[in-house]
């Protein structure tokens, strides 16, 4: 019969805990700034509209910047989906999100 080895048990819960705090926190940082850089380009384009440099299809626009922002927040699935799905890794990544 083998024995449990507490230790390494824990340690093993530590470290994905841990690793998943921090890839929840700088996920959470990286599509903040990405919707950030997405915004500012979009502002900068109507700017340049309304000074009568270029000429905008608002449709096509939107739809562009809708699926950019959609492929951002589903990052997140995918990290969850291809990182372990411990309940200690997937706990961390929740709280990093959280924080960040």
């Amino acid at each position: 019969m083998a024995t449990l080895d507490m230790n390494a048990m824990l340690g093993d819960v530590g470290v994905g805990g841990i690793a998943g705090f921090v890839t929840g926190f700088a996920l959470k940082k990286l599509m903040k700034l990405a919707m950030a850089l997405i915004g500012a380009y979009i502002l900068s384009l109507f700017w340049l509209q309304q000074k009568g440099v270029i000429t905008i299809n608002t449709d096509k626009l939107f739809n562009l910047a809708g699926s950019m922002t959609t492929q951002i927040t589903t990052l997140g699935e995918k990290v969850l989906g291809i990182l372990p799905g411990t309940g200690a890794f997937v706990a961390g990544f929740y709280l990093g999100f959280h924080k960040g």
